[in-house]
């Protein structure tokens, strides 16, 4: 989207401001009278589940700049897409359907959860499209147990509370699959750092005991009347104590490097003219010397398997996940089509994944995961489009065109920042690391209302009011609206 279109998305608004006189009373201008709004997805959307206990008393509770700061600038609404999508159709602000976190009770993060009857804001943070354990879920590890509930339950429940059919009147908005990325990708790097550090554990051990045992028979050596005669009988006990030091119950090369000394030393002292090693005093500065130079060299070569074996296993293993999130997005395509459509909705809006690779979090990854995260997107949006294509009462909108256009031509946007979280992240600041705690008391210095992100992946209001006009513009020429 360039320029013009946002030029077109914010005379869109205009007009229907002019029409509605300004006021949320004017959707009998609108070609399409909707009688709710239902909206599934993750935390793009979420409008609060996890808005009780400690994230409550954080003044947090959705992901961006929570709280009406109006007073400071126009902009820091609170608010995100869905909520302003809402606002403009003249429909009630969207409450969640369930609220609640399953984590840590001393932290104030065991909230029993709670269906709201009349609530149709299901979308969850960290929510995947059918996986249940998603992104800040305990199952994670994470202290915050975010409930993580799938798009495909939140589509089950509303069927459930709504007699098993929508009634083909709402607006249903659906956004989701980039927690699928999120938790592909974290897996994938965990597996790879498991991958080479193994590989760099046992390469350093190897490079420890072979250096430690050639230095140190060097070492013990050299007094013998024949030193070269002497170290193949030296070194010959030094390998030949490798294998039962190397197998002792809480072996390290520290104790392996003990146990291969101490037979060394005999076989050392027996050789002709070298029988002062036996002392300590004298094969003790040898043996410390040799465990020093041996710990740097398996350092350094335990560094250099791991990087290549980590690199390896994420190479070989990459591929695979772009599959998975390829398939997370054709389950999405059989939810919208066999749960939602098949079940009388007859208004689906359904974007696309935003350009994650270029979100402050992505751009902190290396060339090789920002390639990967691209590759991720391209795969889960081309799925979703070629799997809704033709379907006359889904509208897909393409936000990854909209995003890319915003990270890499802000201006026209009005956009000042597009790379740099607004709110403050240290832990003194925002104990969450995450727009989830964050309001108008713990943003960065200066003025960040026109900042893209509010952390490292989440929008701003200001952003979340840019993508409530572009999906409004789609739906006008849609004839929706």
């Amino acid at each position: 989207m360039r320029q013009t279109n946002l030029a077109l998305a914010l005379l869109t608004a205009a007009v229907l401001a002019a029409c509605s006189g300004g006021s949320t009373g004017g959707d009998q201008t609108l070609k399409t009278k909707f009688s709710a709004q239902v909206s599934f997805g993750d935390s793009l959307s979420d409008v609060g589940t996890y808005a009780v206990g400690t994230v409550a008393a954080l003044h947090g509770g959705k992901w961006t700049i929570n709280g009406d700061n109006t007073a400071v600038n126009a902009t820091l609404t609170g608010k995100n897409w869905t909520e302003l999508m809402a606002a403009q159709l003249g429909l009630p602000a969207p409450c969640p359907a369930m609220t609640g976190l399953d984590g840590a009770a001393a932290q104030g993060f065991s909230v029993a959860a709670v269906k709201h009857t009349g609530c149709f804001g299901y979308a969850q943070g960290g929510a995947r499209v059918t996986i249940p354990y998603g992104p800040g879920n305990k199952a994670t590890g994470s202290a915050l147990g975010a409930l993580t509930v799938p798009v495909v339950t939140q589509v089950q429940n509303h069927l459930d509370a709504s007699g098993g059919k929508f009634k083909g009147d709402e607006l249903v908005l659906v956004m989701a699959g980039a927690n699928d990325v999120l938790s592909q990708n974290g897996a994938l790097a965990a597996a790879a750092t498991k991958a080479g550090t193994d590989a760099g554990n046992a390469k350093g051990a190897q490079v420890f005991i072979g250096t430690f045992i050639t230095e140190l028979t060097s070492f013990l050596a050299a007094g013998a009347t024949n030193p070269a005669t002497a170290a193949q009988a030296i070194g010959g006990a030094g390998q030949g104590a490798v294998g039962a030091a190397s197998v002792k119950p809480g072996a390290t090369l520290d104790s392996i490097a003990a146990d291969i000394t101490a037979a060394m030393i005999p076989a050392a002292a027996t050789q002709p003219g070298n029988a002062a090693v036996a002392s300590q005093a004298i094969w003790g500065p040898m043996a410390v010397k040799a465990g020093a130079d041996a710990k740097t060299a398996a350092t350094t070569a335990g560094a250099a398997e791991g990087a290549r074996a980590g690199a390896a296993y994420f190479a070989t293993n990459a591929p695979a996940t772009v599959d998975a999130v390829g398939q997370a997005a054709a389950e999405l395509v059989a939810l919208v089509k066999t749960k939602i459509i098949a079940n009388g909705a007859n208004y689906v809006v359904v974007n696309n994944m935003p350009d994650v690779a270029t979100s402050p979090s992505g751009l902190g990854q290396t060339a090789d995961v920002q390639k990967l995260i691209n590759a991720q997107v391209v795969k889960f949006n081309e799925v979703l489009s070629a799997g809704l294509a033709g379907e006359s009462k889904v509208l897909l909108v393409d936000v990854f065109a909209a995003s890319h256009d915003q990270a890499t031509n802000p201006g026209p946007y009005g956009l000042t920042n597009v790379s740099t979280p607004a709110c403050d992240l240290s832990p003194a600041k925002n104990p969450l690391g995450a727009s989830l705690a964050c309001n108008g008391s713990n943003l960065i210095a200066g003025d960040i209302s026109h900042y893209s992100f509010a952390d490292t992946v989440h929008p701003t209001p200001f952003v979340y009011w840019l993508l409530a006009r572009y999906v409004s513009e789609k739906m006008v020429v849609k004839g929706w609206m």
